[in-house]
């Protein structure tokens, strides 16, 4: 009788505790923290198939004469920079890391995006039909980008409310849930500025 009583107190503590963790928002912090890892995910592969098209975009732009030097240089140290930040799941959890990726992919924006106005002064190259196709795969791809960016930001908020929230904040801070650092507005605002271009320099 007393096995079967402390079996029954067993699972009646587990379920409890089950219950409990139900209750308070553990299996939800489980859940958004999955969430925001694959809308994460999603992001850096829509950069990747951006840096991916660079290469092909500057060999079609070199065989144009006289191509503006400055502007393709820019393009092609942007990609650099970009592509040699060693992605780690630290920086998810570091505003200054994050903010150091956004900065570098928004450079590698800012220099495609003036590359694209630039081209628009030499008749030959906006003619040549393999960068013409380059123009569309790469204007999907900054769409792409942008719908990745605004779901893994609409995911980083649901999870950030959860771990702010009563009483879920009080099991982030027993579980170690903290607040994720997110893209920052000012960083939005000039990612999405047009370039300033003046041609003759």
């Amino acid at each position: 009788m007393n096995r079967i009583a402390m079996r029954a107190s067993a699972w009646m503590a587990t379920a409890t505790l089950a219950l409990s963790l139900t209750g308070c928002g553990y299996n939800d912090f489980q859940r958004l923290d999955e969430q925001t890892t694959s809308a994460w995910s999603e992001v850096l592969n829509q950069y990747q198939r951006r840096a991916d098209l660079v290469p092909n975009i500057v060999a079609t732009v070199k065989g144009e004469a006289n191509f503006e030097q400055e502007t393709l240089t820019k393009v092609i140290e942007a990609r650099a920079k970009a592509t040699s930040f060693q992605i780690t799941p630290e920086v998810l959890t570091n505003p200054q890391a994050l903010q150091q990726f956004q900065a570098m992919q928004g450079q590698l924006s800012s220099a495609l995006s003036r590359l694209m106005v630039v081209s628009e002064q030499y008749p030959n190259l906006k003619a040549n039909q393999g960068f013409a196709d380059l123009r569309v795969q790469l204007e999907g791809t900054e769409n792409r980008i942008t719908v990745a960016r605004n779901r893994y930001i609409a995911a980083v908020k649901d999870y950030n409310v959860l771990a702010r929230s009563f009483p879920s904040n009080l099991t982030a801070m027993v579980f170690g849930y903290a607040p994720k650092p997110n893209f920052t507005v000012a960083n939005e605002a000039a990612i999405s500025a047009p370039p300033k271009v003046e041609f003759g320099k």
